[in-house]
């Protein structure tokens, strides 16, 4: 594959061909850059002497990206309304967004923490082996922590039920976690949509391990039910197994296990019929 190393302040990055990023000195100088993704953005962490911002940019050569960078602008401005209508304090917050270059830009407020499918490190630091891999150290938390974590991610979701949004590609490479203050932040809603709606795709975005069946059926209807199934097996990525989905690897109690796989049902009309019914579910659990 044809790639140019670029070089931006202390920093260097992978890209298809040679691009221009002369933009970027206005924000500040950047100390970090992730170029790695498959949706044809690429991100940068910048710092001025009033903040860092975190600035998501589409429209370069981006090495792992095989489309259009039209497209690409296209779904970073598709994004912008899903952030405007979503506050959460647990949820990445935009600042502002605006072209720049040949593409286009959304700045973020920066936000400390791990990525919890860092897999431009894999390699490095394998996902659930390595003591350097945040998942590793994540696993290693308490499971006060872990619900905490949980609740978080169901609290913000029950919001975007509210708010009439239907979460497409969530996985653990959307949650970030500050291992210092124990904070949890979302850091990707881009695909988000408006709900319900028909899946025109077949295989839709996202992780294999966080989808539903609809989300792999052409036809099928998307909708809170489906968001139902991905946060059940979010709770099973952060305290079992994600793949066995089994009791024997399970950390927590047997009540919350049940309630776990009820919500991953491969039959939508077993699962809780709304994010609100199992997060109801699943804190009288805690309670009892």
């Amino acid at each position: 594959m044809k790639k140019v190393i670029k070089h931006i302040d202390s920093v260097s990055f992978e890209l298809k061909e040679d691009f221009d990023f002369h933009w970027l000195n206005k924000y500040g100088k950047v100390f970090c850059v992730f170029d790695q993704q498959d949706s044809g953005n690429i991100c940068f962490g910048v710092e001025n002497e009033h903040n860092k911002l975190f600035i998501k940019y589409a429209g370069a050569p981006t090495i792992n990206y095989d489309g259009k960078c039209e497209d690409a602008i296209l779904r970073m401005k598709n994004a912008i309304p899903i952030y405007e209508n979503i506050h959460h304090p647990n949820l990445i917050r935009l600042i502002t967004h605006c072209e720049r270059g040949s593409g286009y830009a959304s700045i973020y407020e920066w936000v400390d923490g791990e990525c919890l499918h860092a897999h431009w490190n894999f390699y490095k630091y394998p996902k659930y082996t390595h003591p350097k891999s945040p998942n590793f150290k994540f696993n290693k938390l308490s499971l006060k922590l872990k619900l905490d974590c949980i609740d978080k991610i169901f609290n913000l979701h029950k919001l975007v039920a509210e708010k009439g949004y239907v979460a497409v590609d969530f996985y653990d490479g959307s949650i970030m976690y500050n291992f210092e203050t124990n904070n949890t932040t979302i850091c990707d809603i881009d695909f988000y949509t408006k709900g319900p709606f028909i899946n025109t795709m077949g295989r839709m975005w996202g992780s294999s391990r966080f989808m539903s069946p609809e989300e792999f059926e052409k036809g099928a209807t998307i909708d809170e039910v489906t968001n139902v199934f991905t946060l059940g097996a979010t709770t099973f990525e952060i305290l079992g197994d994600n793949y066995a989905r089994n009791i024997e690897q399970w950390k927590a109690s047997k009540k919350l296990f049940q309630i776990a796989k009820k919500a991953t049902n491969p039959d939508r009309n077993k699962r809780y019929q709304s994010i609100n019914d199992f997060y109801n579910a699943w804190n009288a659990a805690l309670e009892s």
